[in-house]
C-alpha cells in the first residue's frame, strides 16, 4: 500500500513539472507588456465611453463614426472621472496590495472599496452596501444578498490580478475567489476569472484564439459562462468573416437577463455572460488588430466602455505599451500623471507598483530574477470551483405596487417563489445623511428591516428582495417608518419570479383561450 501511494506520488509530481515550463523576459520587455495592459485598458474605456448603455439589444452601425483625438483622455479624466469606474476599483485593490503586501487580509480589500468616496452601481453598490451594514464578504456578494452577482462588477475590475500574475492564470484565478466574491458569485465571478486569466496568457502568447480558448479552462464547463463563451468560440469558427452573425447567435441564445433587476423584460444587459461575449468576439474577429478589435467590442453594444477597455487592456499586455498604434496613444503621454479621481494614483504610478508586484508574485509563485532576467514558472489553466446564481428562478412579470395613502407602505400580492422591489432613495450625487428605515413583510410576517440611505454612495440599490420562498400566492408590504417631506422613494416597481420558465407565446394563447 506504502509503494502504491509512493507510486502514486512520484506520478503526480511528474504530470504538475509536465504542465509548467519557464519563460524569460527582460525586465524591461515585462514591464512593457505590464504598462501596455494598463494603457491599453484606459484607451479602450475612454473610447468606448459615449457609447456605454446607448446601444441595448442592437449593434452600433457601420456608418456611425467613432470618435477618437489627442483631448479626450486628459478631458475625461478631468470633467468625467465616473468613467473610470473599472480602473479606480481596480487601483482600490492594488493600492490595498501596496500598503499591506500579497497577503492582505479579505476585509482590508473590502473595506477600502466600501467607504471609498467614488460613486459605485449594480454588483458594487451591492456589494459596499452589504459590507457596510455588517454581511461580510463574501457574503457580500452570494446572490440571495446581491440581486446583481451575475452582473458584470468584477469582469471590468479583475485586470489588475491578471497583470500582476504573467504567465500563471491560477494565481490569478486565486486573487480573484478572494476579491471577486466581495461583489460576484456564480458567472458574474466567472467573468473576472476568465478576464483574469486572458491577461496571464497574453503575457506567454501571440495567439488570440489559443488565449482565448486556453483561459476558458479556468472555468467549470457545467456553467452557462463557459458554455455561452464556448459558442463564441464556435460561432467565430462558423462565420469567420462576420462578427454581426455570431452578435445575433449570442442575442438569439443569451441575452435574456434573470436576475438584475434593471435588465429583467428589458433591452439593457449589464450581465458578465453577454458583454464577456462580446470581448471575445472583439478579439476574435479583430485579428490582433487595436483598431478593429476596440472599434467591434464597442460596437457590439451593451457596456460599450467596459468591454473595449477589457479588450484594450488584454490587446496591450500582448502587443507592449510601444507597440500601441501611435493613433491609439494620442493624448495618452498629457494623460498619465494625473491621478484617477478619488485615488492618489495615477497611470504612471501604477505602471511602477503593478510591476513591483508582479516581480514580487512571480517569484512567491517559484519564479525567479537574475540581473535584468526575470524568469517566471508558467502554469497550465485548471478550472475553480462550480458555483451558480440565481438557480430555478425564472422572471415572470414586472408590476406596479400600491402605495398607502400617507404614502407610508409599498404593497403588493403575487404567485411565485420570489421578489424584488426596485426603487430609488437618493438623487444623482446627494451626500444627505437622512436614511428611511423600513420593515418588510412577507405573507404578513416581518423578514427583514432594511435600512434606506438616501445618499447616492451608500444606497441600497433595491430597496428589498426575497427569493426561495415557497411556491404560491404570497403578499407583501414594505412599511416606511419614517417617511420625508424632504426626500423621497421613487420609481417603484416589483419583479417576480417563478420555479419553472414562462413561455410568453404560450401564457398568452392560454390567456386568450381562456377568455372565450
Amino acid at each position: 500500500m506504502k509503494k502504491m501511494i509512493l507510486i502514486i506520488a512520484v506520478l503526480a509530481s511528474f504530470e504538475c513539472f509536465a504542465q509548467t515550463k519557464d519563460i524569460t523576459f527582460t525586465k524591461q520587455q515585462l514591464q512593457n507588456k505590464i504598462k501596455g495592459g494598463w494603457a491599453g485598458q484606459t484607451i479602450g474605456v475612454t473610447f468606448g465611453g459615449p457609447y456605454e448603455f446607448r446601444f441595448n439589444g442592437t449593434f452600433i452601425g457601420d456608418y456611425q463614426k467613432l470618435l477618437w483625438n489627442d483631448t479626450l483622455l486628459k478631458h475625461n479624466m478631468i470633467y468625467n472621472p465616473g468613467l473610470y469606474d473599472d480602473l479606480y476599483m481596480d487601483l482600490t485593490f492594488v493600492d490595498v496590495f501596496e500598503k499591506h503586501g500579497l497577503d492582505a487580509p479579505l476585509d482590508s480589500f473590502a473595506n477600502a472599496y466600501a467607504n471609498a468616496g467614488y460613486m459605485l452601481w449594480h454588483a458594487n453598490q451591492a456589494g459596499r452596501y452589504n459590507i457596510l451594514h455588517g454581511i461580510k464578504a463574501p457574503q457580500s456578494g452570494y446572490w440571495e444578498n446581491n440581486p446583481h452577482a451575475d452582473c458584470i462588477d468584477y469582469q471590468i475590475e479583475s485586470d489588475f490580478a491578471g497583470l500582476m500574475s504573467p504567465g500563471m492564470p491560477n494565481v490569478a484565478s486565486a486573487i480573484s475567489d478572494k476579491i471577486g466574491h466581495i461583489m460576484n458569485y456564480g458567472d458574474g465571478w466567472y467573468g473576472g476569472v476568465y478576464v483574469g486569466a486572458m491577461y496571464t496568457l497574453a503575457f506567454t502568447s501571440s495567439d488570440i484564439n489559443y488565449i482565448v480558448s486556453e483561459a476558458l479552462k479556468t472555468i467549470p464547463a457545467e456553467s452557462n459562462f463557459y458554455k455561452c463563451m464556448h459558442d463564441v468560440i464556435g460561432w467565430h469558427k462558423q462565420y469567420p468573416n462576420d462578427w454581426k452573425a455570431t452578435w445575433f447567435e449570442v442575442q438569439k441564445k443569451w441575452a435574456n437577463d434573470v436576475s438584475c433587476p434593471e435588465g429583467v423584460f428589458r433591452p439593457f444587459n449589464i450581465d458578465a455572460t453577454v458583454n464577456a461575449a462580446y470581448v471575445v468576439i472583439g478579439l476574435l474577429y479583430g485579428n490582433y488588430d487595436f483598431t478593429k478589435s476596440l472599434e467591434i467590442a464597442t460596437r457590439c453594444g451593451q457596456d460599450a466602455d467596459c468591454n473595449p477597455s477589457t479588450v484594450g487592456g488584454i490587446l496591450g499586455t500582448l502587443l507592449g505599451y510601444d507597440k500601441i498604434p501611435a493613433y491609439w496613444k494620442q493624448g495618452l503621454k498629457e494623460a498619465e500623471d494625473i491621478d484617477f479621481k478619488y485615488t492618489t494614483m495615477s497611470l504612471n504610478d501604477v505602471y511602477d507598483i503593478g510591476y513591483k508586484q508582479a516581480l514580487e508574485n512571480i517569484q512567491r509563485n517559484g519564479g525567479n530574477i537574475r540581473e535584468d532576467k526575470v524568469i517566471i514558472k508558467t502554469q497550465q489553466p485548471v478550472a475553480v470551483k462550480f458555483e451558480k446564481s440565481f438557480d430555478g428562478l425564472y422572471p415572470v412579470a414586472r408590476i406596479p405596487v400600491n402605495w398607502s395613502d400617507k404614502k407610508d407602505a409599498i404593497r403588493f400580492n403575487y404567485e411565485g417563489t420570489g421578489f424584488v422591489i426596485t426603487g430609488n432613495t437618493a438623487q444623482w450625487g446627494s451626500s444627505t445623511d437622512f436614511v428611511f428605515y423600513t420593515e418588510l413583510y412577507v405573507d404578513g410576517k416581518l423578514v427583514e428591516k432594511p435600512e434606506l440611505p438616501a445618499s447616492y454612495t451608500t444606497r441600497r440599490y433595491e430597496l428589498a428582495w426575497k427569493y426561495k420562498l415557497p411556491a404560491g400566492k404570497h403578499a407583501v408590504e414594505l412599511k416606511i417608518l419614517n417617511p420625508s417631506d424632504k426626500e423621497s422613494i421613487t420609481g417603484v416597481e416589483a419583479i417576480y419570479y417563478s420555479n419553472k420558465p414562462i413561455n410568453g407565446m404560450k401564457e398568452n394563447e392560454a390567456d386568450a383561450a381562456a377568455m372565450k
